[in-house]
């Protein structure tokens, strides 16, 4: 691995990576790419609302598969900060090694059991997330139409409001409905605190590389690259929102909208951006 890496990827998982509709890296390129990129010494860090145990079994085997090494710069940040992990060697194989969690961001126990009630009440459109370690998440499920679980997102927003203000966690806990879920979350976790974990791991092993590249499907997700600039990095942040007006920004934007005709969505756009990136470094 080279001393100085010539760039850092931060990458939001639903829809940038992983299919929204099938919950699966459904792009062929996209875990060759990532896992020639980390190879020619180039950090990757997953930053995701999604919990560890979906990184470690949706995600992570498709670069193993690829021929991901455990001293490869790879890392994974789990529930918008409140999650990580870094790879390791176990029987000769490639696996996710501890996950920490962080306790600061971490709802009560009583809260979690009642958000499981909130779950029970809508069970043919969502269910409760139990791999979770530190958010509430009602996510649809996979064979409900999108504009089925869209009717009913605000109802389960309006219940989840409720539970917070009814545990007197309304200061601290709030409501972020996504194109596939609702979750509850800690006010003090996000993309931003992912990020400053991601410099964290990173540092731990290597130099931090200078240029950054991050994608997200969502607005939460400029926080990233907003939270690397801040820091004095140079970061492009790509942005693959299916709506949402422009976003102005003291860093370099790429706004792509997916078609979503068939067979074409976010994903796709961030494996021709990765393969670009792949392609310039020679990787």
């Amino acid at each position: 691995m080279t001393s100085s890496s010539p760039l850092g990827l931060l990458l939001d998982v639903d829809g940038p990576l992983s299919s929204t509709r099938t919950r699966t890296m459904r792009v062929p390129t996209l875990a060759p790419d990532l896992t020639a990129l980390a190879q020619a010494g180039c950090p990757v860090v997953f930053n995701t609302g999604r919990s560890a145990d979906f990184l470690a079994e949706r995600i992570i085997p498709e670069l193993v598969a690829q021929g991901l090494r455990a001293n490869d710069p790879v890392w994974g940040v789990g529930e918008k900060g409140a999650t990580w992990f870094s790879l390791e060697e176990r029987e000769g194989e490639v696996v996710v090694g501890e996950v920490r969690t962080d306790p600061a961001v971490t709802p009560a126990p009583a809260l979690i059991a009642a958000g499981r009630e909130i779950a029970d009440r809508h069970a043919d459109v969502v269910f409760f997330d139990e791999t979770k370690r530190s958010m509430i998440s009602l996510e649809q499920h996979v064979d409900v139409p999108s504009e089925v679980f869209l009717a009913r997102r605000p109802q389960i927003e309006q219940d989840a409001a409720a539970l917070l203000r009814r545990f007197g966690a309304a200061d601290e806990m709030s409501v972020y409905p996504t194109f596939i879920s609702v979750d509850v979350e800690h006010v003090d976790g996000g993309k931003a605190l992912g990020a400053r974990r991601a410099l964290e791991l990173i540092a731990e092993r290597m130099p931090v590389p200078h240029r950054w590249f991050t994608a997200g499907d969502s607005g939460q997700d400029y926080d990233m690259a907003r939270q690397l600039h801040e820091l004095g990095y140079d970061a492009t942040h790509l942005d693959v929102r299916i709506s949402g007006d422009d976003v102005a920004a003291p860093f370099r934007v790429i706004r792509e909208r997916p078609t979503l005709e068939p067979g074409h969505a976010e994903d796709d756009i961030t494996a021709r951006h990765i393969r670009a990136l792949r392609d310039e470094l020679g990787a």
